[in-house]
């Protein structure tokens, strides 16, 4: 009669227990209940409701189908490889709830020409290079001054500010742009037209990290809330 050694026991039980240790951690994970254990961080200011499906829809294939692929694509039998689990996050999720008819500066249209310099400094176009999730924040880009990309040569015709653009730009004060101007034009605020009366710097970056609105709560448009995404994927 064939015996088994008490070795080949011992792996055979660690290989059952590994796989079912393995399978059961797969199902917890995927609970809603442990988005908080395995987010990489807090969601942003304004993203508090959101769920993780709302950003990261489950990728193409079944788990077999990517692994195979993927494994293919590391052999070199396969050109490229596929999104693992969770498709890549990317602009079109954002303009989801965001997509705004005013926005001063919509993403698509730094995908023209004439910035391609400029996205070599900042890459405007996705969002993620300014509001990149979970940091708590609302605002994560490490300096203000990117406004200096794209308007060296501004020129505003019967300027109102008392100490006029041309000064400025001429002294690279990029960073009072920010101080008049919110970034996408969505707020309704009576601009300053005195350099001593524009917001200051403290306050943007207290509204960057996720403080109170300086320009107001006064809105062109709003975004969608996660009640009203999940709405718009049932029609």
């Amino acid at each position: 009669m064939f015996k088994v050694s008490p070795l080949r026991k011992r792996q055979f039980f660690g290989i059952i227990i590994g796989l079912v240790v393995g399978v059961s951690l797969f199902f917890i994970l995927t609970l809603d209940a442990s988005e908080d254990y395995i987010s990489l961080g807090p969601m942003n200011t304004g993203h508090n409701d959101l769920k993780c499906m709302a950003c990261h829809a489950d990728a193409k294939g079944n788990l077999m189908q990517q692994i195979q692929s993927n494994t293919a694509h590391a052999f070199g039998a396969r050109e490229d490889g596929v999104d693992f689990g969770t498709s890549d996050v990317t602009v079109d999720n954002c303009l989801q709830c965001h997509d705004r008819p005013n926005d001063r500066h919509p993403n698509h249209r730094f995908s023209e020409p004439r910035f391609k310099d400029a996205i070599k400094n900042i890459d405007a176009t996705t969002c993620i290079t300014c509001h990149s999730e979970h940091h708590e924040e609302r605002v994560t880009v490490a300096s203000i001054d990117y406004c200096m990309n794209c308007h060296q040569d501004l020129e505003v015709e019967n300027d109102p500010l008392d100490i006029d653009h041309k000064t400025l730009i001429a002294k690279e004060e990029w960073f009072t742009c920010i101080q008049c101007h919110d970034f996408h034009g969505n707020h309704k605020y009576e601009v300053a037209t005195k350099l001593e009366d524009t917001i200051p710097m403290k306050v943007i970056s207290e509204y960057f990290k996720g403080g109170e609105d300086p320009y107001g709560n006064d809105k062109k448009y709003i975004g969608l809330s996660m009640e009203a995404w999940l709405e718009q994927l049932d029609k």
